[in-house]
């Protein structure tokens, strides 16, 4: 089946046309993603605003271009997919509504997907990854541990009690008066600094359960950082290193406990899979390869166009629900915030 995705939840205006075959990875006719990384660089964030005006400007020919790449009509395709949440919920808004109004014209079905959950099921597409797997997802809105048994069947075994890991990079950046967006600011920096200059925290280091913080870290390298202002382009650079040797040091211990807690759950996982913006950093998939041949599993990361908010992530989210029948009618709500354990799924899950 061939089905159109849409995405605005934040600050990617996103089309894309996937196709679904009966087994096997899906097959991607077109991937369109406008970022809106200009207009809100200024502001050092996201302005919700801003980003859902910049949706309703651009979406109808981000969706056109979608199309015509994948040389379907709307006669063609057997559904219409949108991101319904979670997300900033303006862009929420534009891309649902939209979706609906293509469905109510070409009498197609809807499919309102969860954000989280396409990022889940991306290694889907990618990899054909049979169930069940470890999703390690890391993004500037979410951290979380989840154990993927079936289409509609997620079980959160961690989470972050405060700060989602991309957002504490984010704000790294922004304290240390780097450029937006953060992440990639901040890992470019630590590759000239020292990561043992500055001895930061790690928290939840240890614990038994496979929750993250990282708020007492970003407290941490703020005093580090008031310490011995003003900041050399060194002093910067060793501050980096030092809090992204942190991140990673944590993310391992938090992963190692919540794979433990996976095998006593579920049993051995197909996969160790990362998804989500961040797992484009080097360094964090250098420890996840370590992890991944420590527990004697495979890791699967989606290349970096599909790890970040993309269309073909939505479509193929709404492709495999569609196979199930699994559709929304055309007053769905949009959701701010949406829990992927709280999607709805059919079958006795992996």
């Amino acid at each position: 089946m061939v089905v159109l995705g849409i995405e605005t939840t934040c600050d990617e205006t996103a089309a894309a046309v996937v196709e679904r075959l009966d087994d096997g990875p899906g097959k991607i006719l077109s991937n369109i993603v406008l970022s809106q990384v200009n207009e809100h660089a200024a502001f050092g964030g996201v302005v919700p605003e801003i980003a859902a005006r910049a949706h309703v400007e651009a979406l109808d020919r981000i969706i056109a271009k979608a199309m015509a790449d994948a040389g379907q009509t709307f006669e063609t395709i057997d559904g219409v997919a949108a991101a319904a949440g979670p997300g900033l919920i303006g862009g929420v808004i534009v891309g649902l509504t939209t979706a609906k109004a293509i469905a109510l014209v070409s009498a197609k079905p809807l499919i309102a997907v969860n954000h989280l959950e396409a990022h889940a099921l991306t290694p889907r597409l990618t990899n054909a990854v049979p169930f069940p797997y470890c999703l390690f997802l890391a993004s500037g809105g979410h951290t979380q541990i989840v154990a993927v048994r079936a289409v509609g069947h997620y079980e959160l075994i961690g989470t972050t009690v405060d700060d989602a890991i991309g957002e504490a990079f984010d704000k790294t950046a922004k304290l240390l008066g780097l450029g937006f967006p953060g992440g990639p600011q901040v890992e470019q920096e630590a590759l000239q600094g020292n990561p043992v200059r500055f001895v930061l925290p790690r928290p939840m280091h240890g614990r038994p359960e496979a929750d993250f913080s990282f708020s007492g870290l970003k407290t941490a390298l703020r005093l580090e950082a008031e310490k011995i202002a003003p900041l050399s382009d060194q002093d910067v650079a060793d501050l980096c290193a030092s809090f992204q040797q942190a991140v990673v040091d944590v993310v391992l211990d938090r992963l190692r406990a919540g794979m433990r807690l996976f095998r006593e759950r579920y049993g051995a996982p197909n996969a160790l899979v990362a998804a989500g913006g961040v797992a484009a950093n080097q360094a964090l998939r250098k420890v996840l390869n370590r992890l991944a041949f420590e527990s004697g599993t495979v890791l699967v990361i989606p290349p970096p166009a599909l790890c970040t908010d993309n269309g073909a992530m939505i479509a193929w989210a709404g492709a495999e629900r569609l196979a199930f029948g699994l559709t929304d009618p055309l007053d769905v709500a949009p959701r701010a915030r949406w829990p992927l354990e709280e999607c709805t799924g059919v079958g006795k899950p992996a």
